[in-house]
């Protein structure tokens, strides 16, 4: 982090971290994993180490089918382990008056490399992650990487009651320094990687394990830390997951809902044509028509106007209106019907459980200084008061046992 970037603070860590700690830009190509040679370099410290630090960079805001753009890695060496001399990013750390190195380094997965060694080293080792559900998703479609064991220094700081809980404002909390926020909406794609770029990208994934052993020391002292290895166990599971949603209610975007008739039809053969035009040009849909315009422009060709954007070129222009022809010429048999959902009126029993649970919840809460919600949400209660056999899918353990439900 360049000194512009980095504000110092005189806070006391186990780590400590130099002043020098940020990247120079003369430095970022050797910490660039672009070759084979740097690769195997970087599996020799990652099979040294059991905790491994890592954040990801997709290109959802730039692309159609959004991709795992770079990871950044840090890994824990031991001085005399692994030889360092390979000119990888390295950081220096003491701790207990042990020698430490830290390996802060990016692997570009858009680099043509083989990436399956590096998978099976990081399967054995534990994963260090802040925010860990979209990194663990984008991992295993990208990698076809699924962790055995995370530490999700998020998770960790809730359990703690932290209510800051950002990346940022735990480095701020614990190390007193300031992280940049110049480059979150940038292309990740972008070849060759700009170095302020990379240094953004580097210092997500630095602070990570320094971060991970200061909150499990204090998770420790409250007897926690079997907390955290349970939501972080339902977060490896959650992640696994696919999320699938149905093709022929995919349409349904935010406010389609007080659409009807007509305007629907156009709706859905308008979707269905920026989908089209957004494959085509590998760009997010929004990136064609954001989803307001889209749904002005279904309630306009259905009340008879006819909507048009400056910034499509001719044959963009000339489709979308083909597109709003055919939804307008859809027979009325066809159009789609609004779905109501019919939820059951809760009974007085049910009601009376979900605020005997909630009473419990708000107590457990104020005792230990955690949020409410985290310990479980409005919507969980009112589900587990409903119907007890959810309790297992839908709560750890340890929440369970605040809330004196049974397994």
């Amino acid at each position: 982090m360049t000194k512009q970037f980095l504000k110092r603070a005189h806070h006391h860590s186990d780590f400590v971290i130099p002043s020098g700690f940020g990247i120079r830009h003369s430095a970022l190509p050797s910490r660039l994993i672009a070759t084979d040679t740097d690769l195997s370099e970087l599996l020799k410290r990652i099979e040294a180490a059991d905790r491994v630090g890592i954040d990801i960079e997709a290109d959802s805001l730039h692309s159609y089918r959004e991709k795992l753009c770079l990871l950044q890695i840090s890994v824990p060496t031991v001085a005399g382990i692994v030889d360092a001399g390979s000119g990888l990013g390295t950081t220096s750390h003491s701790r207990d008056h042990q020698s430490r190195l830290q390996h802060d380094v990016i692997v570009d997965p858009l680099a043509g490399l083989d990436l399956e060694p590096l998978r099976r080293a990081l399967e054995s080792r534990e994963i260090v992650l802040h925010g860990s559900d979209y990194d663990l998703r984008m991992l295993r479609r990208g990698l076809n990487f699924v962790a055995h064991k995370i530490f999700d220094t998020l998770i960790a700081a809730r359990l703690l009651g932290i209510r800051e809980f950002s990346l940022a404002a735990l480095v701020k909390r614990y190390f007193g320094l300031e992280l940049p926020k110049g480059s979150q909406k940038a292309d990740w794609a972008k070849r060759p990687l700009p170095a302020r770029m990379a240094e953004y990208a580097i210092n997500d994934a630095r602070y990570l394990l320094p971060l991970a052993e200061k909150l499990e020391a204090e998770l420790d002292s409250y007897q926690r830390g079997d907390w955290l290895r349970q939501s972080c166990q339902r977060a490896i599971e959650q992640a696994a997951m696919a999320r699938v949603r149905k093709n022929d209610e995919s349409w349904r975007v935010g406010g389609s809902g007080s659409l009807k008739g007509l305007a629907a039809a156009v709706l859905r053969a308008l979707w269905q044509w920026r989908e089209r035009e957004a494959e085509m040009a590998d760009r997010p849909p929004f990136h064609i028509l954001q989803n307001e315009k889209l749904l002005h422009a279904a309630i306009s060709f259905a009340s008879g106007d006819v909507a048009d954007y400056k910034h499509f070129s001719p044959r963009r222009r000339q489709a979308f209106r083909e597109a709003a022809r055919i939804g307008l010429a859809t027979p009325e048999s066809e159009w789609p019907i609004l779905r109501r959902r019919f939820g059951t009126r809760p009974t007085a029993e049910t009601v009376q459980c979900t605020e005997e649970l909630r009473r419990r919840r708000d107590k457990s809460a104020d005792k230990l200084g955690l949020e409410p919600s985290f310990i479980a949400p409005r919507g969980t209660l009112e589900a587990v008061a409903a119907d007890g056999t959810r309790a297992i899918s839908l709560l750890v353990p340890w929440q369970r046992e605040l809330l004196g439900v049974e397994a």
